[in-house]
């Protein structure tokens, strides 16, 4: 049986599972990785596979603070890949209100767009929540909160070459900027404030070749998880 086939009888699976566990517990699955990991794509298929549950998806990156309210390195540029980027008692705060089944209100990011130009959103509860960002792990209040819990594995120069391209085609940095920052805020990021939790996650999600493969062996961990 293919991989493809695989993920979907696994879904299927699922979706009996927690029809039967609708109303009694909220399920929070949180994606944490590195830049470039592929966390937003690991998102959206977990989103889309269960989509007849209508599920929260919570992105970390809405919470991020203002770039007059960020600390700037040594040489004055601005770095966004620190714990203190973010509004975490907002965050933390909101995630908490979700999870005992309350509505928030969150203004969505959007890369280089202005704070009064991002648009407030309404985030409901539901059965299933997806959580996702650098500092899933970091954040005690946040991880505390995780019924189940995956790290994006990546090889480093495939994450830079993601970002090269994502970095130059959609937001208009130069290769130098690029490079700039992931040698100087990136990388330290990943080593301080990701590396050290890795083995904590409940999976280990290599995503470089077999994508297909590795979502269904975590279709079939969190299927897992659910029945027990």
């Amino acid at each position: 049986m293919n991989s493809i086939l695989c993920a979907a009888n696994l879904l299927e699976g699922l979706k009996f599972v927690f029809s039967k566990k609708s109303g009694i517990k909220v399920m929070i699955i949180g994606i944490c990785g590195g830049s470039g990991s592929g966390k937003t794509t690991l998102l959206n298929r977990l989103a889309s596979g269960y989509g007849h549950l209508n599920p929260t998806v919570f992105s970390m990156d809405n919470y991020y603070l203002p770039i007059q309210h960020q600390a700037v390195d040594h040489n004055g540029e601005v770095n966004f890949d620190l714990p203190t980027a973010l509004d975490k008692e907002k965050l933390v705060r909101d995630l908490y209100e979700l999870s005992k089944g309350n509505s928030i209100e969150v203004k969505e990011y959007h890369f280089n767009s202005p704070p009064n130009k991002n648009v407030l959103i309404t985030l409901h509860p539901s059965d299933l929540i997806i959580v996702e960002g650098l500092f899933l792990f970091h954040y005690p209040e946040v991880q505390e909160l995780l019924d189940f819990s995956v790290f994006i594995d990546v090889d480093h120069k495939i994450q830079l070459d993601r970002r090269l391209y994502r970095d130059q085609e959609t937001r208009g940095y130069s290769r130098k900027a690029i490079l700039y920052q992931w040698n100087n805020h990136v990388l330290p990021c990943f080593d301080q404030f990701l590396a050290p939790y890795q083995k904590k996650a409940d999976f280990s999600f290599r995503n470089e070749e077999d994508f297909d493969g590795e979502y269904s062996r975590l279709l079939a961990v969190i299927h897992e998880k659910i029945e027990n």
